[in-house]
């Protein structure tokens, strides 16, 4: 079952899903024309931390073996998007990025329990903007920021900049209380999946 805008800020007032900051207005007004919340999703912004390849480098990926986290943080060199240029992802080109918003999916007992999918805003779409490589499920119990997979399958430059509503998440009602069974990933801040806030990453304190 997928929530509506109306049954997510009924778990946001409840706090069984989590996001912070969170996404405003709810609703739009004469103030404020357009909401986030779409009908059934909602919609989340680009952090202005990216991870971009190191080129040239001599490696393989053994998806055998643990510690991906650790591994793509040396694969990739952080950058930080300029606020004002923005980061020009060229076509067919490959970065990971990650959501300002941390979102929380608790589990609690007898609490309603929510899982969520983050996926691609169609607009975006349209122009070849890809955020996600097969991997939209936000598991019951994940705390942390949300990587994205951007890629650029159009012909042409995409601006990417800090800030931009580049995702929506949708949420779905989970049947049954879930076992914690945490990812690698619980707690990242960072495009690679590491922990630590992406001040840190970027050099900044």
């Amino acid at each position: 079952m997928i929530l509506s805008n109306v049954a997510i800020h009924r778990a946001l007032n409840a706090g069984d899903i989590v996001i912070d900051p969170e996404p405003s207005p709810r609703l739009p007004s004469l103030a404020a024309p357009s909401s986030p919340f779409d009908t059934t999703a909602v919609n989340l912004r680009l952090s202005p931390y990216l991870s971009v390849c190191r080129t040239a480098q001599p490696l393989a990926f053994d998806l055998r073996k643990p510690g991906l986290p650790s591994l793509l943080d040396k694969v990739y060199e952080p950058l930080e998007m300029d606020p004002t240029g923005g980061y020009s992802l060229k076509p067919n080109t490959f970065v990971l990025g990650s959501t300002v918003e941390v979102v929380k999916l608790p589990i609690r007992p007898k609490r309603p329990v929510y899982a969520a999918r983050v996926e691609g805003r169609s607009s975006f779409a349209r122009c070849g903007l890809l955020i996600h490589f097969t991997a939209p499920t936000i598991h019951a119990g994940f705390d942390g920021t949300i990587t994205l997979e951007i890629m650029n399958f159009g012909l042409h430059d995409i601006i990417l900049y800090p800030d931009l509503h580049i995702a929506q998440l949708v949420f779905e009602l989970v049947d049954g209380q879930p076992q914690r069974n945490d990812s690698q990933y619980q707690g990242q801040r960072r495009p690679s999946g590491a922990k630590g806030s992406a001040a840190k990453q970027s050099g900044r304190r």
